[in-house]
């Protein structure tokens, strides 16, 4: 989910008129937004695609919080919190390694990525 999408939705539930499909959305809106920190001492990379062999977008400084919208599966690293496939969507075809972000979960903490 695009940062553009989860707007959509909350227009959509603005007008009282929320489409079956965006039930996941919906909740995730409804909820508000959830930041999880990024390791200590970390400045993060943030790549365009979920893989290592993505061009970097950004560079996150140490301390940053990020939401994450959606989750797919990627190039497998290893960092602060594990080894793991998991690439966290933090806006709009920008990725992070799972690795690096503290959910309190080895696993899928959010909807896996369209």
């Amino acid at each position: 989910m695009s940062v553009e999408r989860l707007e959509e939705v909350r227009e959509t539930e603005e007008a009282g008129v929320a489409a079956a499909g965006d039930a996941v959305e919906s909740q995730v809106a409804a909820a508000g937004l959830t930041y999880y920190p990024i390791a200590p001492g970390v400045r993060l990379n943030v790549r365009s695609g979920p893989a290592t062999s993505y061009p970097i977008v950004k560079v996150l400084p140490e301390g940053t919080r990020v939401p994450i919208f959606c989750q797919t599966p990627g190039t497998s690293v290893s960092g602060p919190y594990g080894t793991t496939n998991v690439w966290d969507n933090i806006a709009d075809s920008q990725f992070v390694s799972d690795a690096y972000v503290r959910t309190g979960s080895d696993g899928y903490i959010a909807p896996r990525c369209d």
